[in-house]
Order: C-alpha cells, then sequence, then structure tokens
C-alpha cells in the first residue's frame, strides 16, 4: 500500500465502523501532543470506555514511565517496550505487570543490553540513550528527536550497529529501539487482548482499528484493515514503504479525537436506528 492509497479517514464506511470492535493506538505523537496527552484525546478515552470499546495502548516507551499512564488513563491496558511488557489497573486499583520474556532471559539480556548501548554511544558521534532509559527492563533507546537530534545518516548508523549484534529495531517518531526478542509490537497485542479480554485478537482482526504515527507503526498498519494514520505521520512519508488504510485529517492527539468521534458517531447511528425493544412491564 502507498499513500495514494490511504483514504481520509472520516470515508470510512458506517458499517465497518459499526463493527468496531476496539481500539490500538501508538502512545507518542498519536496520543500525545508534545510529549503529554491533550484533553480532546482523554476525552476521546474516555468516551470510547463509556460506549464499551476497548482502547489498548502499544509504544515502544518503557515500563516505568507507562506506569502512570497505565494507572491514569482511562484504558484497558499499556503494553510497553514494543510488546515485551503489559500494565494495567486491576479492580481494586492496584497495577498488574506482566512481560513477555521470563526472568532468567530478562536477566541474561541486561548485560547484553548495556554493551550494545555503549557501543552505539562509542560508534555513532552525537547518539545518546533516551532520558526515559532507566525505567526500560527489555530494550535500549536512543533519542533521536525528543531532546536530542539525530541525522538520518547517524539513526541509520545506530539501526546498523543494534542489527549487526541480532537485535530487533524500529524507529518512532523521537526514539530508536533495539531488543533481543522474537515479540513485536503485534505480538504484545495479540498477548494482552487473549490475556485481558478473553479474546483472539486475530479472529477479529478485520474489526479492530490501529492508530499509529511512524515508521514503527509500520508491521501494524499492514496487518490491520482498519488502520489509521494520524496526519503528522505525513512527516515521515519519505521513510515509510507500508501505508495505514486510513489518515486523518488532524495530527497526533486531535486526530486520535478524530478517530474516536467517527467510532462513536456510527455506533449513536446503528442505536437510533435499532432501539432496544421495551421492556415488558412487570405482572
Amino acid at each position: 500500500m502507498n499513500r495514494t492509497a490511504s483514504r481520509p479517514w472520516a470515508e470510512l464506511p458506517d458499517r465497518a465502523a459499526q463493527a468496531v470492535v476496539g481500539v490500538l493506538t501508538d502512545i507518542d505523537d498519536t496520543l500525545t501532543t508534545a510529549g503529554a496527552i491533550t484533553a480532546d484525546a482523554l476525552e476521546a478515552l474516555a468516551q470510547l470506555r463509556a460506549a464499551g470499546l476497548p482502547v489498548i495502548a502499544v509504544t515502544g516507551r518503557p515500563m516505568g514511565w507507562s506506569e502512570p499512564h497505565a494507572r491514569a488513563w482511562p484504558i484497558d491496558a499499556i503494553v510497553a517496550e514494543n510488546g515485551a511488557v503489559a500494565l494495567w489497573r486491576q479492580p481494586d486499583d492496584t497495577l498488574a505487570i506482566e512481560y513477555a520474556q521470563d526472568e532468567a532471559t530478562r536477566t541474561r539480556n541486561a548485560r547484553r543490553l548495556h554493551e550494545v548501548a555503549q557501543q552505539v554511544l562509542r560508534s555513532v558521534p552525537g547518539s545518546t540513550l533516551a532520558q526515559d532509559s532507566a525505567g526500560r527492563a527489555t530494550d535500549i533507546a536512543i533519542d533521536h528527536a525528543e531532546f536530542a537530534h539525530l541525522a538520518p545518516p547517524q539513526i541509520a548508523a545506530v539501526l546498523a550497529v543494534m542489527r549487526a549484534v541480532g537485535m530487533n529495531a524500529t524507529v518512532s517518531s523521537i526514539h530508536i529501539n533495539g531488543w533481543f526478542g522474537a515479540h513485536t509490537k503485534l505480538s504484545g497485542a495479540r498477548w494482552i487482548v487473549r490475556r485481558r479480554l478473553g479474546r483472539s485478537l486475530d479472529a477479529e482482526r478485520a474489526h479492530w482499528v490501529y492508530v499509529g504515527d511512524s515508521t514503527n507503526d509500520e508491521l501494524m498498519f499492514g496487518h490491520f484493515p482498519l488502520s489509521v494514520g494520524v496526519a503528522n505521520l505525513l512527516a515521515c512519508a519519505d521513510a515509510l514503504t507500508v501505508w495505514p488504510a486510513y489518515l486523518t485529517q488532524r495530527p497526533r492527539g486531535a486526530g486520535f479525537a478524530e478517530v474516536a468521534a467517527r467510532l462513536l458517531h456510527a455506533r449513536t447511528d446503528a442505536a437510533r436506528m435499532n432501539p432496544a425493544p421495551p421492556r415488558a412491564a412487570p405482572t
């Protein structure tokens, strides 16, 4: 799929919108704007929850960074570190944290992650660890656009170091993430939908919306027929090889709110056209 094949989100057919059963979303520059969630995006999350549509965030951000948002936002879970860690608030308000890798694997990988991070810093002039690195349990992140700036050749050099040692590596709108293991945003989404909702994401693939903004969302764009890029995705158009099915008119959190508004409007219309039958009077 290319950019010309991405349709405006407003053109999503009513029947497809009404059949949606859940929303998966990236966080940085998809839910957030300038590093913080905006009021319109937060309200959109609350409205989706009230309408009975589960929302799961899937991000490259670390476990530590994700903890307060998993507690505070009206979402069903956050899958952090590109599929490696899942966090959700339980009914007693405690936070559940589960890992895709066992403790022995995480311990074994910790030394390798540190070694590769140091290798990147030595090999790529100007490279710095992401400021959220202290909260990471299963990966490393190099800042390229959050508090530091790396040019495309530097980003390519960081990726080359990571991949040369067998890491998976992706580029988000702010970081270059590298990890050891087969997990991805998609595997993490499959895991948490089954774990939290008791459902098969693949069986419902045509009825889940995925919303993202960067090249590290390409796997998800390609997997979900109802994939959506918020408008700022166009900033990485030259690097994108897999385009979403739809694009919003507005960027970042406002774009996510646009996604939610279309789904909620369709559900309202469906309810108006097919009202629930009146309850029988008690005898």
